[in-house]
């Protein structure tokens, strides 16, 4: 598939307010806030997003089986672009919230057993899909599966490309094909600590998925 444009980038599990300025100035596509309690990187309760956050950065709130009216809620004050589920939602949850005008992403945590006709049903409903691999958390696993697998993906919705993902997967990147591959994921791949990113390591790899013509 020939492509125009350098695959997405986008950083997930920010929260401090200095890290997201200084990660905004890499310029990734997307930017992920978590709003799921159980996680190492969830935001707390006092999270703002900085004022000078650059609109053309898409705001994602990431959530977990959370209530509706609370990712209703949060993602009004926070002014999310996209919701990003990485539970059991079910498609109606998602076609209630789709009435606020936000965007969705819809993750799905892979291994050699994942059914990829379950994605079928939530075609309609999702803007993006994100496959990441299945562990023992809600994302964050550090940890890759094989992406061989994706070629049993034949749906017409992009997604992004997650887990453990870094700068030495540049080669592993190049090598990787897919019509609907859109962006990649990184979050633990680029930290200092759960919830601190280096914004050097996020500034090389966006270089390196500029410069690398990946997916044509």
């Amino acid at each position: 598939m020939s492509k125009t444009k350098s695959i997405a980038c986008k950083v997930c599990g920010m929260r401090a307010a200095a890290n997201i300025e200084a990660v905004a100035t890499t310029q990734p596509q997307f930017m992920g806030f978590i709003f799921y309690k159980n996680s190492p990187r969830y935001v707390g309760n006092q999270f703002q997003i900085p004022e000078n956050f650059p609109v053309s950065i898409k705001r994602v709130g990431v959530f977990v089986n959370e209530i509706f009216e609370v990712v209703r809620d949060l993602a009004q004050k926070h002014k999310l672009d996209f919701i990003q589920l990485h539970g059991d939602e079910a498609p109606v949850y998602i076609k209630n919230l789709k009435a606020s005008g936000v965007g969705f992403i819809k993750v799905f945590r892979v291994n050699a057993e994942f059914d990829f006709s379950t994605t079928k049903e939530f075609e309609s409903l999702s803007d993006f899909f994100l496959f990441d691999t299945k562990g023992k958390q809600y994302g964050g696993n550090a940890i890759k599966f094989d992406w061989k697998l994706l070629q049993q993906y034949t749906g017409s919705v992009p997604f992004f490309l997650s887990g453990g993902i870094s700068a030495d997967d540049i080669h592993a990147l190049t090598e990787f094909k897919h019509p609907q591959w859109y962006g990649v994921d990184v979050n633990s791949g680029v930290e200092v600590e759960p919830g601190l990113k280096d914004s050097l390591k996020v500034k090389n790899l966006i270089q390196l998925l500029t410069e690398s013509n990946l997916n044509q």
